[in-house]
């Protein structure tokens, strides 16, 4: 199984509530179920309040690195990344794991 982690960093002076924001996260939580590839989905926003936290993460879970590149690929997934391109900046990891 490949693990999948993204975290993103809001761009200054952009908030949670921001709509942007509130749509993005929208968008990325309606693709678990609707990306078959998908074996593993949990998002959410950082409670720690330490300088170097970034400020929302998704951890997910595929098959191997040809599932996580058809996710990448999915036209929803690279819809919800279009939104947050817009007020985000993310970094991702990308690494084998055994499912328990």
């Amino acid at each position: 199984m490949i693990r999948h982690l993204v975290l993103f960093k809001l761009a200054e002076g952009v908030e949670r509530d921001d709509p942007r924001v509130v749509e993005g996260v929208a968008a990325f939580r309606s693709l678990e179920g609707s990306i078959p590839e998908i074996r593993y989905w949990e998002l959410g926003w950082n409670i720690s309040d330490r300088p170097i936290a970034y400020d929302f993460a998704i951890n997910s879970g595929f098959d191997d690195a040809d599932a996580l590149r058809r996710y990448v690929e999915h036209p929803e997934h690279q819809a919800g990344v279009a939104l947050w391109k817009e007020f985000a900046t993310w970094v991702i990891a990308d690494y084998p794991y055994e499912a328990h």
